[in-house]
């Protein structure tokens, strides 16, 4: 299953970034992901793990913002884009190869785990998050962008709060409806939600 996931994923490498919400090619589109960012994360220069990066379009942003910023994904090509995107803009981002769902980093000195689009293509989503929770240090925030596609894949925002129970406190529920985070109107659900490890359940709010 992993090996046919790798495989599709590296074939998708090359076209990967065409699409407005996953390259940031589009000026307006990448000023959109900087801000609601922004307001999702703790201030530079915070460590944040981009797990499943994708070709590292997040994790270069981020790291030109401050971010002391590590990507991993499963596809070798992928990787390759980040690598080289990263080294254009003049960056040095490490970026690994490595199942994001079984990430190789140090556990509790995390300041963020970052997953975009990631957690609903997973086997085992709850063991996922358990294992990212544990990378996180006390205080330290889950960033899951999500969504049940129209397509009729993903997660609704109900049920990664269920998968989140006893794991992490939501702190945030965003839907994110802007039509400039994607390029063109939406027809399906997507948000971002934001959970902290080590706070009271007291203080969740969605």
């Amino acid at each position: 299953m992993i090996s046919d996931h790798r495989a599709f994923w590296n074939a998708q490498a090359a076209t990967y970034d065409d699409e407005a919400d996953h390259g940031l090619r589009d000026p307006d589109v990448r000023q959109a992901w900087r801000d609601l960012l922004a307001e999702l994360l703790p201030t530079p220069p915070a460590k944040l793990a981009d797990l499943g990066c994708g070709t590292g379009t997040l994790s270069v942003l981020l790291a030109e913002e401050g971010y002391d910023v590590v990507g991993v994904d499963q596809a070798p090509n992928m990787i390759d884009f980040a690598v080289r995107k990263a080294k254009a803009a003049g960056l040095n981002v490490p970026f690994q190869h490595a199942d994001a769902s079984k990430p190789p980093l140090e556990a509790g000195t995390f300041d963020v785990v970052l997953a975009r689009h990631v957690l609903w293509a997973l086997p085992d989503p709850r063991a996922a998050l358990e294992r990212w929770r544990d990378l996180l240090k006390p205080g330290g925030r889950l960033v899951l962008i999500e969504g049940r596609w129209w397509t009729g894949g993903g997660l609704t925002a109900q049920r990664t709060k269920r998968l989140l129970n006893g794991i992490a406190t939501i702190t945030q529920t965003r839907p994110l409806t802007n039509k400039g985070l994607w390029g063109a109107p939406i027809r399906d659900e997507r948000y971002a939600m934001v959970a902290v490890v080590g706070v009271d359940d007291a203080a969740s709010s969605t």
